[in-house]
This record gives structure tokens, C-alpha cells and sequence, in this order.
């Protein structure tokens, strides 16, 4: 992992958890991703975390832990992670009508800082629970960029990656999103309902194939994926009020189809594969 340590003012009490994380980690993986994520879970049952057990004072020091200034880290030298970063931060730069971003779980501020050098016009807020003090020093750099804790305006855009898949309901999330983008705005979704890390919580990934038909119930329109990046492009239509009684119904549903979905799909790849290569 191509991280220098000594470029880093960090507290000793933090470097020393790196380096332990590191050593711990080291020749045991040939993909750095991979021993992110091993990392990352290494982190979770030290904390003895649950993932169908919440406990959120576990959680918060799990999310405060210096292994996601590690990620952080890791994603600015990860090149997919900085493709899918470039498209998004490319598509709003592009857009003349957005003057307001929200980056939502901004995290290291890696997209944030990357719209602000394309169109400094732009007023970036980032939404992070859990800011690190050297993502702080990175972004106070920026006129045009500022942390936030509670919402109080509306944006033409908010960005969410990767966020959804760490709450224990992402619907009422993303609800409180849609709740704050303007009439005819966007919002650019990219979710990992899969369990490669143990923080993902098992609770969403029944949403991998439904999301997209809560938001149109929302009131988005899907426009599709972000071209070159993980994400899927929403734009806000109109204002719909919630029934979160049928939304309840609705993820109950989903929740019981989840499992079929998944089975068909095991069954139906490989004969899906015979076929082609058969042709």
C-alpha cells in the first residue's frame, strides 16, 4: 500500500493504530482493496461491533477510528476509486445550472475538493458526521468548500456514495435527501448493498434490486448510471408526500423477495453463461 506515513501529521496515539492495522495486514493480501477491507473489519471486531446488533457507541468510535483517514487515503491512490470520483465531480462541474453541492458523508473530502479545483463558482457543502482533523486541514484550503452538521437551504445537487449501506434505515435518508434537493435538482446515489465489510449493514442489502423503485416512488426520476462512475443519477420531479405505512409494506416485500432474487440469480448466471457461449 502506497501510503507514506511521514507525510502525515498525525497524533502519535493514531499513527501508531496505522501502523499497527498495517503490520498486522501485511503480506496477507496482493490486492490493496481487499486489505482495506480486511482492515476495516479487523477495526469492527476489536470494537466488537454487530452489524444485526446496533450499538451506536460502538459504532461512533468505529467510524471515529483512524482507519477511515486510511481509507481515505488509500481511495486518492486507488484508481477506480478516483475514476468514479473524476466522472461525478466532471458531470456537476458541467452542469450551469448548480451553484449548491452537497456532499453527503463527504468523508475525506476526496470529491468535494475535486468539484471545487473544476468550478471554484461552486458552493460545496459536505455533511460528515465524523470528520477527521487531517480532512479538515485539507479542506480549509478551499473558500468555497465548508463542514456542516444540520441542513438549512436546499441544493440543485446532493451527492450520497457509499453512505446507505452504513444506516439502519437508508430509506428515511434518503427521504431527508430528497427533502432537501430544489424542484427539478439531482441527486447522484451510489450504494454497496453487499457485505464485502461488516459495517454494511445486512439490513439494506435487500435494496440492491429494489432502490430504484422507492425513489421513483419518491418522486425521482431514474435517469440511469453516471457514466464512468458507480453511481445512478436521480432528478427530483416533483414533491410527493410519503406514506411511510405502504413504504413499511413495501420493505417488507422486498424483503421477502430478496432471497428468491438471489437463489434465481445463482441459478440463472450459469445458464445464462452456457447459452452465450454457446452462440
Amino acid at each position: 500500500m502506497n501510503i507514506n506515513q511521514k507525510m502525515i501529521d498525525l497524533p502519535q496515539s493514531q499513527r501508531q493504530k496505522i501502523d499497527i492495522l498495517l503490520r498486522k495486514s501485511e503480506g496477507l493480501f496482493t490486492d490493496d482493496l481487499e486489505r482495506i477491507w480486511y482492515m476495516m473489519d479487523m477495526v469492527w471486531d476489536e470494537l466488537d461491533c454487530d452489524n444485526k446488533h446496533l450499538d451506536w457507541e460502538k459504532m461512533a468510535q468505529f467510524y471515529d477510528h483512524p482507519i477511515w483517514l486510511l481509507n481515505g487515503l488509500f481511495i486518492e491512490q486507488h484508481d477506480l476509486s478516483m475514476q468514479h470520483r473524476n466522472s461525478i465531480s466532471d458531470w456537476v462541474a458541467n452542469q450551469n445550472e448548480i451553484s449548491q453541492v452537497l456532499d453527503y458523508g463527504g468523508g475525506f473530502g476526496t470529491l468535494a475538493r475535486l468539484i471545487a479545483n473544476k468550478k471554484p463558482s461552486l458552493l460545496i457543502d459536505i455533511y460528515e458526521p465524523h470528520p477527521s482533523e487531517y480532512a479538515k486541514e485539507k479542506i480549509i484550503k478551499y473558500e468555497n468548500i465548508k463542514l456542516i452538521n444540520k441542513f438549512n437551504k436546499k441544493y440543485d445537487v446532493i451527492i450520497s456514495t457509499d453512505v446507505l449501506e452504513h444506516v439502519p434505515e437508508p430509506l428515511k435518508l434518503f427521504y431527508e435527501m430528497i427533502e432537501n434537493v430544489k424542484d427539478n435538482g439531482y441527486l447522484i446515489i451510489a450504494n454497496c448493498f453487499y457485505p464485502v465489510i461488516k459495517c454494511h449493514l445486512p439490513c439494506t442489502f435487500h435494496l440492491r434490486y429494489t432502490f430504484n423503485l422507492f425513489a421513483k416512488y419518491m418522486g425521482l426520476e431514474v435517469i440511469g448510471q453516471l457514466e464512468g462512475s458507480h453511481a445512478t443519477l436521480f432528478r427530483k420531479k416533483r414533491k410527493v408526500s410519503v406514506n411511510w405505512e405502504f413504504i413499511k409494506l413495501m420493505e417488507i416485500n422486498s424483503k421477502i423477495i430478496f432471497p428468491f432474487l438471489e437463489l434465481s440469480k445463482r441459478i440463472l448466471k450459469p445458464i445464462y453463461r452456457l447459452l452465450f457461449k454457446q452462440k
